[in-house]
């Protein structure tokens, strides 16, 4: 990966929104349908991308990155949540389900092989999906990498990223009685599957609250409050796949695979200042991974919309659009 990112120009710039010319319920089994939409040139690079959360959904802004004459762009919601069905549930609903629906949308559709575009829990889905079907994947283009480590969770909810947040922090924390506070992942799985819906929403506004505050680099810190059916299916999937370790173990985990992506070509988009997934996950994953590339955005956090990761993502479609013929 010598060759210098895309140069369409010092600043590129977002496409315009495309509407979807296909959208679709798929049935994945496990009595779950997921919601699949394509966007772009239909005889394009296909290019599948993955949304975060666990829980976050697909939205039209994801469109944009992609230019829709070069791109064919596979877009779907993750199993409970946004379009798919049934919302919020947690049955039959683990890693290796998304592994697994997400090759079947690609035999669904007809594609061979795609470009997988992720970010945050995206991205750890990207690298999971790639290490179990290297040959159906082309190229990976990863922002703010999460690996799903124990170390990387106790960070978040372990008061790490609390020292740099401390009113947001408190705030957090003291809703749980202080007996349970030394293990807040496992508080809030109770209190998101209590049974009341209210109760439900509330600790889940409070879980979304915690990480859509520290997203941005210029964040002031207050978030608007979620809508109560977001929220309720992004903290409870988020909850589930946390408290499960995101299904994984020693053999399965990420860097114990990292062989079998070594040739894919990899962009590793990373905000310098990111305190939901700090950027140490970006070098490990980089050093480990010989076709990569890692970009460091100076001033940037989290959130896919800063404007230092737009740009180098857009950088990075470019790249991959001319890096060989598809």
């Amino acid at each position: 990966m010598d060759k210098e990112l895309g140069h369409r120009s010092a600043t590129p710039q977002l496409f315009a929104p495309q509407a979807p010319y296909d959208q679709r319920m798929l049935d994945v089994g496990d009595g779950h349908s997921i919601y699949v939409e394509q966007v772009g040139n239909p005889a394009g690079i296909p290019v599948v991308v993955l949304h975060g959360g666990p829980g976050g959904g697909c939205s039209p802004a994801m469109r944009r990155y992609f230019d829709p004459a070069i791109y064919r762009v596979v877009l779907f919601d993750q199993r409970g949540c946004g379009r798919s069905r049934p919302h919020a549930q947690v049955a039959a609903n683990t890693t290796w389900h998304l592994v697994a629906d997400i090759e079947l949308i690609r035999a669904t559709l007809g594609i061979e092989s795609w470009v997988v575009f992720g970010g945050s829990w995206g991205a750890t889905l990207a690298l999971i999906y790639a290490q179990s079907h290297p040959t159906r994947v082309r190229a990976l283009a990863l922002r703010g990498v999460f690996l799903s480590t124990q170390s990387e969770l106790d960070w978040f909810y372990g008061g790490g990223a609390g020292q740099f947040w401390p009113a947001q922090w408190d705030r957090f924390s003291t809703a749980i009685p202080k007996d349970e506070r030394h293990d807040l992942i496992a508080a809030y799985h109770r209190r998101l599957f209590s049974g009341d819906y209210a109760t439900e929403v509330a600790f889940a506004r409070l879980w979304a609250g915690w990480e859509n505050a520290l997203a941005a680099i210029d964040s002031d810190g207050h978030p608007s409050e979620p809508p109560a059916e977001y929220a309720h299916a992004f903290a409870r999937l988020e909850c589930h796949y946390f408290a499960n370790g995101g299904f994984l173990d020693a053999q399965t985990g990420i860097m114990a695979r990292m062989d079998r992506i070594a040739d894919i070509p990899g962009i590793i988009v990373q905000g310098r200042y990111d305190m939901i997934c700090p950027p140490a996950a970006a070098y490990r994953l980089h050093q480990a991974w010989p076709a990569s590339r890692l970009v460091m955005v100076t001033r940037a956090g989290h959130a896919l919309s800063e404007s230092g990761i737009t740009t180098e993502l857009l950088r990075a479609m470019d790249f991959f659009a001319e890096m060989e013929p598809w």
